[in-house]
């Protein structure tokens, strides 16, 4: 009877920590794959920005603009459903991100550019923390 119930517990157990180690790799890969979509993201849209602000043609940097924003979409709701503790920070990240859009002169692109940077540091540092947990 002994060594079935510490057979049971030891199985549980070991059943437990698969699952949180499971757990903490798709939290993992969505957070990989959000920083990446953000990134993408800012990348396109600064360069969108600044074909715009010297008056050039921004007609194709605006389409892969519009690509690079959807691929945000998946990780982020990702990220809110397996990690709703960084919910905020995720969703910080993506709006610093879209701030890019509509800049006034290239000094207002590059503050931007800035605090979408300093976004998706924070959201990384968070992510690191929680998952150190």
């Amino acid at each position: 009877l002994l060594t079935g119930v510490l057979a049971h517990v030891s199985q549980r157990a070991q059943r437990t920590a698969d699952a949180a180690a499971a757990r903490r790799a798709e939290s993992l890969a969505a957070i990989t794959d959000l920083a990446t979509a953000l990134a993408d993201h800012r990348r396109a849209m600064w360069v969108r920005e600044d074909l715009r602000l010297r008056g050039a043609d921004w007609e194709a940097a605006r389409a892969e603009s519009h690509a690079t924003r959807s691929a945000i979409t998946a990780p982020l709701l990702r990220i809110s459903i397996i990690c709703p503790e960084l919910t905020p920070a995720a969703q910080a990240a993506a709006t610093a991100v879209y701030g890019l859009r509509g800049a006034g002169s290239e000094t207002v692109l590059a503050a931007a550019r800035e605090r979408a940077i300093t976004a998706s540091d924070a959201l990384v540092t968070a992510a690191g923390t929680a998952l150190a947990a």
